[in-house]
């Protein structure tokens, strides 16, 4: 199975630079989205063969995430049923026969660290939420995490010390994640490559320079580690200042 999760930056804007186009190619299983940034009704997406579920934020313009499946879920439910996390639109759960799918977009902490304490309340409710699902099925939770876990997944690790994304409170709480029975997927294949991002800042040129953070990220339950095939990283696919990320489990 091939498993697809991109932070489209805007559905609309991508839809206009070949969203399309790689949502056909690339064939997935399941295709996952980050910050949509739609409402209700604002676009029509034709995906034959796909069962589509979209969760929208109540802020217009803001957040949302979106799950296109080949195969229908047994059932799909939206939050993670704590009020003060689920007006934002940020997760999609579908239930599989042997595992959960979720699609999750991490809330950022914002310039000045504005929502860095919010984001550690999340963190926690977060992990809480996907080890209790674990406790039933295997888990597969991907999407956009907005942390860089170690200093070998962004490119300017000193200068951006504290910064979101890279706090070592941010940092710590994935930490947690991979000591409470997950694995990030593409260090499991790759703990030593570098150079290997998913978002560049639109600015100074970023991308052309590859000056970029691995923030999105596909996270397996152990129990299903053997199950793993591959992760990838489409760092050649535009539309977004995020790019694609893949997993193949079999």
């Amino acid at each position: 199975m091939k498993f697809i999760s991109w932070n489209v930056n805007g559905l609309r804007a991508c839809m206009g630079k070949g969203f399309m186009d790689f949502f056909n190619e690339i064939d997935a299983d399941i295709f996952c989205l980050q910050e949509t940034k739609l409402s209700e009704g604002q676009i029509e997406l034709d995906t034959p063969g796909y069962h589509q579920y979209w969760n929208y934020a109540e802020k217009k313009g803001y957040s949302g995430t979106a799950v296109f499946t080949k195969k229908e879920p047994i059932s799909v439910t939206y939050g993670i049923g704590i009020e003060e996390h689920d007006h934002e639109g940020r997760v999609i759960t579908a239930e599989f026969d042997d595992f959960y799918f979720v699609d999750v977009y991490v809330p950022n902490s914002q310039r000045e660290l504005t929502r860095l304490d919010y984001r550690m309340v999340w963190e926690d409710a977060f992990l809480s939420y996907v080890k209790k699902l674990d406790e039933k099925k295997p888990v597969i939770y991907c999407g956009d995490l907005n942390v860089a876990h170690k200093e070998i997944d962004l490119k300017n690790p000193k200068s951006n010390h504290m910064n979101a994304g890279f706090t070592d409170e941010e940092r710590a709480c994935f930490t947690k994640v991979t000591e409470s029975g997950f694995i990030d997927s593409f260090r499991y294949f790759y703990p030593d490559e570098k150079d290997k991002y998913s978002w560049w800042s639109y600015m100074f040129k970023a991308r052309e320079k590859n000056a970029g953070w691995r923030i999105d990220y596909f996270v397996v339950s152990e129990k299903i580690k053997d199950r793993m095939v591959d992760a990838k990283i489409h760092a050649d696919i535009l539309g977004s200042d995020h790019c694609p990320v893949e997993l193949d489990i079999k």
